[in-house]
């Protein structure tokens, strides 16, 4: 019967025998720590003997788990030369990745150009949601708001999630002075997803019998952000995504008070998807250049 060598059984091996630990090897692989420590078994089963010994919070490498490690090590180094030196030879290769529209308008695309100058060789392709909080799990990567860790995939926090009230100049400029009674006044603008925010900031900031003129919901951030800077009314518009739009002066903010959630922004790697050099490199990258 033929032997079927593990690949990826050898590389998580090597990776783990130089930090002696599952966890950072798997941050370096991008796989949960149950999945290296799959994969290593499955070699060690193969092998017939054990490449490591399992303490409850630590590894170490065994005496013919360190004879292993060296001779395997430059071996698993020249297939890789090899592999790479033929890759530069093959079509581009494409990595998808799903994320909320108004955060891939205001945030990940303003960035995006210093990715693709870098890595011509890779392809990406880029689905937006209306919801935040709807995950796709047909992609390679994606970019999700939760209340907690998404129990799916593998899943890196980038940052939480904050509101603050804003108006466009010509109502600033009218209200700016007034203090909390411009609420009762001014149409308030919300996102749908989340039609008690204007009262959980007013419950944060001690306002007593808010009693609002008009509420106006909007199915997208991109209504909610439009609406107040075209002067419809005062909306709580997120932070830090829209930043821009307060360099620009497009919106100005009302009151310092912000609302601070338990929402949090993460990105995900659904565990179905083969870790390869591409996209470990273009996850390092979200998180280098989106992560709080």
């Amino acid at each position: 019967m033929p032997i079927h060598t593990p690949i990826r059984g050898l590389r998580s091996f090597c990776i783990a025998a130089k930090c002696l630990s599952f966890k950072h090897a798997a941050e370096q692989l991008f796989l949960t720590p149950s999945a290296v420590s799959h994969q290593i078994k499955q070699l060690e089963e193969q092998l017939g003997f054990e490449l490591f010994q399992r303490h409850t919070r630590a590894i170490e490498l065994t005496n013919a788990g360190k004879q292993f490690h060296l001779a395997m090590q430059p071996i698993l180094n020249e297939l890789e030369s090899t592999i790479l030196s033929f890759t530069n030879n093959r079509p581009n290769q494409t990595i998808t990745i799903a994320m909320p529209e108004f955060f891939a308008s205001e945030l990940f695309i303003p960035k995006l150009s210093s990715w693709t100058k870098e890595h011509p060789n890779i392809d990406l392709q880029l689905e937006t949601l209306k919801t935040a909080d709807k995950l796709m799990s047909n992609t390679d990567l994606s970019i999700v708001l939760s209340k907690g860790v998404p129990n799916t995939g593998v899943a890196k926090e980038l940052f939480p999630l904050r509101y603050a009230p804003a108006c466009n100049k010509k109502l600033y400029r009218q209200w700016v002075n007034h203090g909390f009674d411009a609420l009762n006044h001014v149409p308030l603008i919300l996102h749908q997803a989340r039609p008690w925010s204007w009262h959980q900031w007013a419950d944060k900031v001690n306002i007593h019998n808010f009693d609002p003129k008009q509420i106006i919901q909007f199915d997208t951030m991109f209504g909610v952000a439009r609406a107040a800077q075209q002067g419809m009314g005062i909306a709580l518009i997120p932070l830090p995504i829209s930043k821009a739009w307060f360099a620009e002066q497009l919106l100005i903010k009302l009151f310092d008070q912000e609302l601070t959630t338990n929402d949090k922004y993460y990105l995900i790697q659904h565990e179905t998807v083969t870790s390869d050099n591409a996209l470990a490199l273009f996850s390092s990258w979200i998180t280098n250049n989106f992560k709080a």
